[in-house]
C-alpha cells in the first residue's frame, strides 16, 4: 500500500494552519515547524479578532471571495466543533462620496449584494456612539463580522493535532525551495514532498530572491479602549466601522464576545522588523490612531485606553495575495496585509486542490491575487459554493 505524500510547512498562523488543514483533507501527512509556541503571540494573525466583510473598494474579485471564504468556514467550525464569529454587519463612512467608498459601492451594486446608503445624521441617529462629523457618504451592510482571531487558531491547532498533524517547535533560518527543504537554527534539515512557507513578515528575509522586496514586512498599531459607561451599551449592538478619511482614516472592532473594542489605522507603515523590533506602541503612534477616531467617536473624552500594542504584517506592493508555487516541490503563501485572515480557509483548499491536480497549479496565483475567477475544480471542496 502506497505511503501517503509528506508535506512540510513553515508558519504555524492562520495561513500555515489552514493549509495544513487543506492537505490533510487531500490525504497527504503534515508537520508544521514554528519558531514559536502556538498561538505564536508574535504572529500576525493572533489577536482577538479579524474582520470579515464585502466591501472592498474597485476590487472584485476579493470581493466575490468572500461568500466562498464564509462557506469555507462553515467547514472549520464543523471541524472545531464551534463557531468563532460573530455578525455584526459593517458601518462604512468616508468625507466623499467617490474613492474607496464609491468603488464599493459600484462593485457591491453591479455584483447585486444589498446595502443601505446613510446620510451624516442617519449614521449619528441609527449608531448614537458615532458622531456625523466629516461625513460626506456612508452606508451599512448587514452581512458581515468579527472572527475571533486567536481563539481560531487555537481550536485549528488542537483539530490538526487530533488529525496526527505533528508541530515541532523550531526555528528556520533558510529555506531550499528547490529541495522542499528547512534548514534549521541547530543546523538540522527538515524535508517533505512539498515545502509551503507561511512565515508571514519573516517569509521575505528566507525568500530573498522569490518573495522579497515585493513584499514587505509593515509595522501596524492596535489601540484597545474601554468607552464610557453611556456607550458601552451601544457597542455591544454596534456594526464594524472602517472610517475612510482621506487624512489617514480608520476602523473600530466591536467588542464582542469578551474581547475589547479595539482600533487601528488601515494604512500600511510598510516598516519594521518582525524579529527584532519592539512590540510595545510608542505614545507618539497610540496618539496618532485616537486622532484619527476623535473626531467619529462620541464623547472620546471618555474613553480609556486599556492597551496598545505593534503588531506586523506581510505587505505586497499591491496588497495582493501571493500564493503560488515558486519551485515544483514549493509553495509560498505571503503579501496578505492584514486583510488575508478571512480568505485563510478558502485558500488552504485551494492551494490542496492545486496541490493534488497540477492542471489547477497555474489558475492558483491568479485567482489569489484577486485578478481571476476561480477554474473549475479549485474550489471543489466547497459545500455547496462549489455545486
Amino acid at each position: 500500500m502506497a505511503s501517503s505524500p509528506t508535506a512540510l510547512v513553515l508558519g504555524a498562523g492562520i495561513m500555515g494552519l489552514s493549509a495544513a488543514w487543506g492537505l490533510v483533507r487531500q490525504g497527504f501527512s503534515v508537520r508544521i515547524v514554528e519558531q514559536d509556541p502556538v498561538p505564536n503571540p508574535r504572529g500576525a494573525s493572533v489577536d482577538h479578532h479579524r474582520l470579515i466583510r464585502h466591501a472592498y473598494g474597485a476590487e472584485a474579485g476579493y470581493m466575490r471571495m468572500v461568500d466562498p471564504a464564509y462557506a469555507a468556514w462553515d467547514q472549520v467550525w464543523r471541524d472545531i466543533g464551534e463557531v468563532l464569529h460573530v455578525g455584526t454587519g459593517v458601518l462604512a463612512v468616508s468625507g466623499r462620496a467617490d474613492g474607496w467608498l464609491g468603488e464599493s459601492r459600484a462593485t457591491l451594486a453591479a455584483d447585486g449584494l444589498a446595502f443601505t446608503d446613510l446620510t451624516a445624521a442617519e449614521v449619528a441617529a441609527r449608531f448614537p456612539i458615532f458622531t456625523e462629523a466629516g461625513i460626506g457618504a456612508a452606508f451599512h451592510m448587514e452581512p458581515g463580522g468579527v472572527l475571533l482571531a486567536e481563539r481560531i487558531v487555537a481550536g485549528l491547532a488542537r483539530h490538526l493535532t487530533a488529525r496526527g498533524v505533528v508541530f515541532e517547535r523550531a526555528r528556520a533560518v533558510a529555506v531550499d525551495p528547490a529541495r522542499a527543504t528547512l534548514r534549521l537554527a541547530d543546523g538540522g534539515e527538515r524535508s517533505a514532498d512539498l515545502l509551503v512557507v507561511a512565515a508571514g513578515p519573516w517569509a521575505p528575509r528566507l525568500l530573498p530572491g522569490s518573495l522579497a522586496p515585493r513584499v514587505v514586512p509593515s509595522r501596524q498599531i492596535l489601540v484597545l479602549l474601554e468607552p464610557p459607561a453611556q456607550h458601552r451599551e451601544g457597542w455591544v449592538r454596534a456594526p464594524m466601522l472602517l472610517d475612510l478619511a482621506e487624512d489617514g482614516g480608520f476602523y473600530a472592532v466591536p467588542p464582542v464576545a469578551g474581547t475589547p473594542l479595539k482600533i487601528g489605522d488601515h494604512r500600511f507603515s510598510r516598516t519594521g522588523d518582525a524579529e527584532a523590533d519592539p512590540r510595545e506602541a510608542t505614545a507618539a503612534e497610540v496618539e496618532e490612531i485616537l486622532a484619527f477616531a476623535r473626531p467619529r467617536l462620541r464623547d472620546m473624552a471618555g474613553y480609556r485606553v486599556i492597551g496598545a500594542r505593534a503588531c506586523y504584517y506581510d505587505v505586497e506592493d499591491a496588497e495582493r495575495f501571493v500564493v503560488e508555487a515558486i519551485a515544483p516541490r514549493c509553495l509560498v503563501m505571503s503579501g496578505f496585509s492584514g486583510h488575508g485572515f478571512k480568505f485563510a480557509p478558502v485558500l488552504g483548499l485551494a492551494l490542496a486542490a492545486a496541490t493534488s491536480d497540477p492542471t489547477l497549479m497555474p489558475t492558483l496565483a491568479p485567482w489569489a491575487a484577486g485578478e481571476a475567477a476561480p477554474a473549475p475544480g479549485l474550489l471543489a471542496a466547497l459545500e455547496p459554493v462549489a455545486a
